[in-house]
């Protein structure tokens, strides 16, 4: 038989994902597949606030009163994160769980931006730095109470790239992981050519903007084009800034290109936040790490090494 293209679609992590195989066996792709699809419903398991006994909500539980020990993987994905905080000076930070929903909803019902002064109060909790990590004990304990984690701004990104090495693991040379439009890509389509990924276009998001040939590389978008509201004739994203607790305008969307899912994920939101030039003097620094920016009025912006099609 010759190789094929073999993919299966699925709600997980309350996100669609698209998990694509070249094979040359129907049954073994779908095989390696499940395999993938079983490797990222266990780390929902461990990361998710849906679930009482996820490893998530019980270092929530205890923000404020104890230390709780997680397993090593939880670990070091929050050990990570913390970095990722640092370098983006806070625009990243997984204590963005401790803001009240009710502040923003995203919805039609919502006519008016919050109060300033409320949001600010709000956001009082968002600090990376009140996350203690214990190396020895292996521990995290949130030093506030009402301090929330969450992992909504990387965990789909770690799910992915994980899907992906067990798959290599069993044997799958060529594939992508598709986590709702964080994706990550190994070897080659059946004919031996890259793979083509499109960029959405942020006006039209079943429309590409443009296309890149990749291999080996991963890729996540970040648009207000799937969830927002206008009030006074403006758009805001549902990207809050973690410093004010408003909504970021400005940027229509971003994508971050770089090796791992993960970080492409960790970087989409915090360079939205940061605003165009220091978002891009921040990629410029990264080693194998780029950018495309589209801003509010369709112009396009790249960091240094970008070519597009």
């Amino acid at each position: 038989m010759q190789p094929n293209l073999f993919k299966k679609e699925m709600l997980l992590m309350g996100n669609q994902f698209e998990i694509t195989v070249v094979a040359d066996n129907k049954e073994w792709a779908h095989d390696r597949i499940d395999e993938a699809v079983a490797e990222i419903k266990r780390i929902e398991k461990l990361l998710t606030t849906f679930k009482d006994d996820s490893e998530t909500n019980c270092i929530n539980k205890n923000a404020g009163i104890q230390p709780v020990k997680v397993s090593e993987e939880v670990f070091r994905l929050i050990e990570r994160s913390i970095r990722i905080s640092e370098f983006t000076q806070g625009s990243f930070d997984i204590t963005y769980g401790s803001i009240d929903k009710r502040l923003w909803n995203f919805d039609k019902n919502m006519k008016s931006l919050p109060d300033p002064k409320r949001a600010k109060k709000m956001v009082r909790l968002i600090n990376y730095r009140n996350i203690i990590l214990d190396y020895e004990k292996q521990t995290v304990f949130l030093k506030e109470k009402g301090m929330r984690i969450g992992f909504g701004g990387i965990g789909k990104g770690y799910a992915a790239e994980m899907a992906k090495s067990v798959m290599i693991k069993n044997g799958v040379t060529s594939g992508i992981v598709n986590a709702s439009g964080d994706l990550t890509t190994w070897g080659h389509q059946y004919d031996g050519s890259p793979w083509t990924v499109g960029i959405a276009h942020p006006d039209a998001a079943d429309q590409p903007f443009s296309y890149m040939n990749i291999t080996n590389m991963a890729v996540a978008t970040s648009g207000n084009y799937e969830k927002y509201v206008i009030i006074n004739n403006k758009k805001y994203s549902h990207t809050i800034n973690p410093r004010t607790g408003l909504p970021v305008s400005g940027i229509k969307s971003v994508t971050i290109i770089s090796p791992n899912a993960e970080l492409c994920d960790a970087l989409a939101t915090p360079v939205t936040i940061m605003g165009i030039q220091p978002g891009l003097h921040l990629i410029n620094q990264l080693k194998q790490v780029e950018c495309i920016i589209i801003d509010d009025h369709n112009k396009l912006y790249t960091s240094k090494n970008i070519h597009l099609s």
